[in-house]
């Protein structure tokens, strides 16, 4: 039996937990036993869904793109597709002074599910033995070279292992600080851990990232413009991007309009810890002024997220990330990948559960 530890339920871990036991069921290697510990209530990371009354909507990532031709395959052939929904109303686009134009990706797949992003996880999940423990802050990482094994603690002072591999999928930031406080004893005879949990936080920490405020509008009306979202192409607008959840299968009840507004990274940091009401207020006015409707700055009802560590704008240096792989410590997620969108999350995680199926069977 391999017991295998992963840190965080984010995408890339339930596409990882998903190949691995694929790839046990397909071949001859030892059972696997996947346990999982996730610091929040939910599952599937920054693609986030929340529910008020008969709406639905996605807080965080938008949808899913047709760009990863794996990723495409998993969504519409190995798992099930009831539900699976795409957004056809194309992205638009706007500039620094708010000119909205016809803009890019119209004919492209923009995949969610009439339940929300967070089916993804949950589906992937659905088709493993893993067990999941939920409200589980990890703290710290204990490496124990003698027996080649892995042990966790929580907040709480519990310790969960020991495990003959571990997963790490929280966002770079706060895997650079697992790894910083992590009690990494070094065996005299295995030269190839010497320095090298250093050298991976080095490398996890080096990765920029943007952050994100984002901010959610209900109105009794339905919007009439003929694009699903709008996108600032040069980054420097205040909005980065709305989203019409409306635009949505199953998302929000006819004659009704909710939108999903993205402050870019500079508003962002400036505003993440004043009163929500405030910038809720500010980034409505914001909304009203570029898509020139008044009505906006009223909304019904309004909701709100601030993503700190939302989209990493670089990848990780792969080299102490592979040196890592040989003692049975994996990373993963779009961070890894180098690109900040799901399906490279999703691609990342499938990518890494075969590695550590290759792992586990030599």
């Amino acid at each position: 039996m391999t017991r295998i530890g992963i840190v965080g339920a984010g995408a890339a871990a339930a596409a990882a937990a998903y190949a691995i036991e694929e790839r046990d069921d397909t071949s001859a290697s030892d059972d696997v036993s996947v346990t999982v510990l996730e610091k929040s209530g939910g599952l599937c990371g920054r693609a986030a869904t929340r529910r008020r009354g008969d709406v639905t909507y996605d807080y965080g990532a938008n949808y899913v793109k047709s760009d990863d031709e794996r990723v495409v395959d998993l969504l519409t052939e190995a798992l099930e597709t009831d539900g699976l929904v795409d957004v056809t109303d194309p992205v638009w686009t706007f500039d620094s002074g708010g000119e909205i134009a016809e803009g890019r990706d119209a004919d492209d797949h923009k995949w969610t599910y009439e339940a929300g992003l967070t089916q993804i996880a949950k589906r992937l999940f659905d088709r493993t033995d893993a067990t999941i423990h939920r409200n589980t802050r990890v703290e710290t990482i204990h490496r124990e070279p003698a027996a080649g094994t892995w042990r966790l603690e929580d907040d709480a002072g519990d310790r969960w292992g020991p495990f003959d591999v571990l997963l790490l999928n929280p966002p770079a930031p706060q895997t650079a600080d697992l790894l910083r406080s992590a009690e990494w004893d070094v065996d005299t005879d295995a030269d190839a851990e010497t320095g090298l949990r250093d050298r991976l936080a080095d490398a996890v920490e080096a990765v920029p990232y943007r952050t994100i405020w984002t901010g959610v509008f209900h109105y009794p009306f339905e919007l009439d413009v003929p694009y699903y979202a709008l996108v600032n192409t040069d980054k420097t607008h205040e909005i980065g991007w709305i989203g019409r959840e409306e635009c949505k299968p199953g998302h929000v009840p006819d004659g009704e309009s909710l939108l999903v507004v993205q402050a870019n990274h500079e508003w962002s940091v400036d505003r993440y810890d004043d009163d929500p009401d405030a910038t809720l207020e500010a980034l409505a006015e914001l909304t009203a002024d570029l898509l020139g409707d008044e009505r906006l700055l009223e909304p019904d009802w309004t909701d709100h997220q601030g993503w700190r560590y939302a989209l990493p704008e670089d990848g990780v240096d792969r080299e102490p990330v592979r040196a890592a792989e040989d003692v049975g410590l994996y990373c993963l997620g779009d961070w890894v990948a180098g690109e900040g969108r799901l399906h490279a999350a999703l691609r990342n995680g499938l990518e890494v559960g075969e590695h550590v199926g290759e792992h586990t069977s030599n």
